[in-house]
């Protein structure tokens, strides 16, 4: 099902990510809005599903995983998914005037700005220039894993993608409104390059089972 059919809601949003994931991963994509008709329809506007909070990383395309096509998804990308004001002020824009069901932060396995934060916490070398503020902004994620004996990097990038979903909620009083009243809900993901699958790590308003992904290993 395009995603411009599906129900307006949190979850009904969720359930056509994780099933396009899905045809992602058994290679049976349906690869929709992505013809010409689409493409004329999109010059009148755009109405994103979700809004996706990403890292940058070359081998995590978004569209791509989630088997989606032209203005389906809006897609914002930092290395190490990290946030600062312009990522929350794009976060509300989607959220307040694109009005989107559903807020993704998709950290992945193998993501080099957790990794370069870990080495440097143990001894390593501190990037000089701008990079320094990936280690700035990641390791506050690795300090709380390591507190709770959690200290595979699996672990580190688990916790990083909770500790990105308590930022963007807290710091964000529109999209926590919008999630206390069930308009919006909030999924916290890392995605497996070994597999292709969006691993759910934390998700706000989009089930009965919800979870705050704390003990996940």
């Amino acid at each position: 099902m395009p995603m411009r059919d599906v129900d307006r809601n949190p979850k009904a949003v969720w359930d056509a990510m994780q099933k396009g994931n899905r045809r992602f991963i058994e290679d049976a994509q349906q690869r929709p809005n992505q013809d010409q008709s689409r493409r004329s329809q999109l010059r009148e506007g755009q109405n994103p599903r979700a809004v996706v909070l990403a890292c940058s990383d070359s081998r995590v395309p978004v569209e791509i995983v989630f088997d989606v096509g032209l203005g389906d998804l809006f897609v914002i990308r930092t290395a190490g998914e990290i946030i600062d004001l312009s990522v929350l002020a794009s976060l509300e824009y989607a959220v307040e005037s694109l009005g989107v069901e559903l807020v993704v932060v998709m950290g992945h396995e193998s993501c080099g700005a957790v990794k370069a934060t870990a080495d440097a916490l143990d001894g390593g070398t501190i990037p000089d220039g701008f990079q320094r503020v990936l280690i700035e902004k990641v390791s506050p994620s690795i300090l709380v894993s390591k507190a709770e004996n959690r200290n595979t990097v699996s672990d580190f990038e688990r916790q990083h993608i909770i500790e990105t979903v308590g930022q963007v909620i807290s710091r964000s009083p529109e999209l926590k409104a919008h999630l206390d009243n069930g308009t919006v809900g909030v999924v916290g993901l890392r995605y497996r390059l070994s597999d292709g699958l969006a691993e759910p790590v934390c998700t706000f308003g989009v089930s009965d089972e919800d979870t705050n992904g704390v003990g996940t290993s």
